[in-house]
């Protein structure tokens, strides 16, 4: 099954060939059933490759499989090839199980836009193009999938181009990502530079040997591949593109957010967990922009009153945890996020998309209120999704950001860990708020749409069904202070020898064990449960409080929000961070291309162009006047040149 693995990518790729040419064609349901069918046959494939690896002896879990040589120039040597080891199985897993989810809710979702088809072939080629980004067994090709979400991503967000706010959008994340892109590759040339290969395999393994633990060359190495995280996962300062990419259909928010795109960057950085473990600089870089990144996006996340854009700043923040893991050395905790995030994030998305669906697409929560009365399984779903995130016990997002925080306190130092219990808090407050708001209180539905106020179609409600399954437990795999109850921790150990690195080289002294591998004393387990306690207490206070405004006191919110006044304005206005990128950026540039078009442009290049085209139609018009037709001129012409050419020869 392992020689197989090329099959998952190319189960999505041809979807797309198919909905690409024949779509328009083909029936909505049996394009539905396509794209849907692909994705599933990628997942029992990823399956299949789990199960067959996890028979090899965990040191043997690290197989390439070459399909054929791409590049060849020179010393480079760059073949179409995968890797099959824990990281990229489980990466596959999650894109395709999460995206098979999504793609079945869109054939609900999407059943009446005239673009059915040109959807689900995006779709299907945005799955691709992860699964290339995640089973790559080099820097090229991985680039090729990096490049190609980014592709994606361009069309799906702006998948309903009659909308002006969505060709901007989808261009905003497009340039948005160019930026952290060229970083990215910058570091893909530095390493070929450096090993003369990029190949992972041979990359990892030289390092340690070739490069000098907190160097300049593994460092410039890290902080530029991680500047292309920045962007496509959406860290400060590059995050601007995401809360806009809201305006493509919600299914695509669902996978955007889920499954592909944003969690490349942090697939992206756990893959090169030996360099930086050698690269302190940089991990302080990762764990620093993380920590912040999550409490920034948390507090703009407590104002926003449209459902989607509460969901993608709580993206953003999540994002930054996950960072924050990679930064302090606990990359299995934060790839242990990331897959639980999938899940939950997923299903809240996808609980906002049921909840427009049966709003007639409605994004305000001021317009919200009392729904679940008339939409329970959307509710109590969502409200699954809601309890994940926020880290409530014993769903999923407990046990994966309890890691987090325990490794961000015993790895890093009590400033992580205090921006990362502050971000938890504000998740579980606006996350409730959005219940409350949504759900909850007195209706404040328009009443044409409350008329026909309903609960989603089975093909939508029975996906939010699945997710909330997993979303409650999904984290069970990683279950802490039990010996041997961390599967997922136990699984993912062999790629993770940057750990070892960092206990070899004293980069982080008191990290020489696994966070959550057996406690070596009493005292290290006492302090992993206090920890976790408080952590707990902290997500729900967050809820506590809430409940409080949005439901004990509905006056409340307005009451803080005027006796804030001037914090408040800042907050609910993101801090002005895209209106300061305007005016730094963006205006600068326009002022400056617009120079260039009338003084390089029309003032110097067409000067030239057009002053050439002037001085040989004047050479023209002053030759065309010997062009008489008449033979006598000619023959006087002629006697004139000879007359000269004889003179010449005569008397030089």
């Amino acid at each position: 099954m392992i020689d197989l693995v090329w099959i998952v990518p190319l189960c999505p790729l041809v979807g797309f060939f198919i909905h690409g040419l024949l779509g328009r064609h083909l029936s909505r349901g049996l394009i539905g059933w396509i794209a849907s069918g692909v994705i599933a046959l990628a997942f029992l494939i990823s399956v299949g490759i789990f199960l067959e690896l996890r028979t090899l002896p965990p040191e043997n879990r690290w197989v390439e499989v070459a399909v054929f040589t791409w590049i060849l120039s020179g010393g480079l040597n760059v073949p179409v090839g995968f890797l099959v080891d824990p990281l990229s199985v489980v990466m596959m897993m999650t894109v395709t199980g999460v995206g098979c989810i999504i793609h079945i809710y869109s054939v609900g979702y999407m059943h009446d836009d005239r673009g059915f088809f040109r959807y689900f072939a995006y779709l299907n080629l945005f799955v691709f193009a992860m699964l290339i980004l995640v089973s790559a067994n080099n820097f090229l090709l991985m680039f090729v999938g990096w490049e190609g979400v980014g592709l994606c991503s361009y069309l799906l967000i702006g998948f309903w181009y009659e909308k002006q706010s969505a060709s901007n959008a989808g261009l905003k994340a497009f340039v948005v990502n160019r930026i952290g892109d060229f970083g990215f590759i910058l570091g893909i040339l530095l390493i070929f530079a450096t090993f003369g290969t990029l190949n992972f395999g041979e990359v990892f393994s030289r390092a340690p040997h070739e490069l000098a633990i907190g160097g300049a060359v593994v460092t410039a190495i890290t902080l530029l591949l991680f500047v292309g995280a920045t962007g496509k996962s959406a860290q400060l300062p590059l995050y601007t593109w995401l809360p806009d990419a809201m305006e493509g259909p919600t299914p695509v928010s669902a996978l955007i957010h889920a499954a592909t795109m944003v969690t490349a960057g942090v697939y992206m950085v756990a893959r090169c967990n030996v360099l930086y473990a050698m690269a302190p600089v940089s991990m302080a870089v990762v764990a620093v922009v993380g920590a912040l990144t999550a409490v920034f996006a948390a507090s703009i996340g407590l104002t926003q009153f449209d459902i989607k854009r509460v969901l993608a700043y709580s993206t953003i923040s999540q994002l930054g945890y996950m960072f924050l893991a990679c930064g302090v050395g606990a990359w299995t905790a934060g790839i242990f996020h990331l897959m639980t995030h999938a899940f939950f994030k997923a299903l809240l998305f996808l609980g906002a998309g049921s909840v427009m669906h049966a709003l007639a697409g409605e994004l305000d929560m001021r317009r919200m209120g009392r729904l679940r009365e008339y939409m329970p399984h959307t509710y109590r779903t969502f409200l699954v999704g809601t309890l994940a995130i926020a880290g409530i016990f014993p769903f999923a997002g407990f046990f994966s950001k309890d890691e987090i925080l325990f490794n961000a306190f015993v790895r890093g130092n009590v400033f992580y860990w205090l921006l990362g219990v502050g971000g938890a808090f504000m998740t579980a407050f606006y996350m409730f708020r959005v219940v409350y708001l949504t759900f909850h209180g007195d209706s404040r539905v328009e009443p044409h749409v409350a008329r026909h106020l309903h609960e989603s179609p089975p093909i939508m409600t029975v996906p939010l069904l699945l997710l909330a399954g997993l979303s409650t437990i999904g984290g069970f795999v990683g279950i802490p202070l039990i010996e041997g109850a961390h599967f997922f921790g136990r699984f993912l150990e062999p790629v993770m020898k940057g750990k070892a690195l960092l206990a070899e080289t004293n980069a982080l002294a008191h990290a020489a064990e696994a966070s959550h591998s057996v406690a070596s004393s009493h005292g290290s387990v006492g302090l992993e449960v206090g920890l976790m306690l408080l952590s707990l207490g902290i997500a729900l206070a967050g809820w506590w409080l809430a409940r409080r405004f949005y439901v004990v006191e509905p006056t409340l919110p307005q009451r803080v929000a005027q006796g804030f006044g001037g914090l408040y304005r800042l907050v609910f206005h993101k801090y002005w961070v895209d209106e300061l990128y305007d005016a730094v950026a963006v205006r600068p540039l326009i002022r400056f291309s617009q120079w260039l078009w009338h003084t390089a442009d029309d003032g110097f290049i067409d000067w030239m162009v057009n002053g050439l085209a002037r001085v040989i139609g004047e050479a023209g018009t002053v030759l065309r006047r010997i062009q008489t037709g008449l033979v006598q001129s000619y023959a006087a012409y002629l006697v004139v040149g000879v007359l000269f050419v004889l003179g010449y020869l005569l008397f030089r």
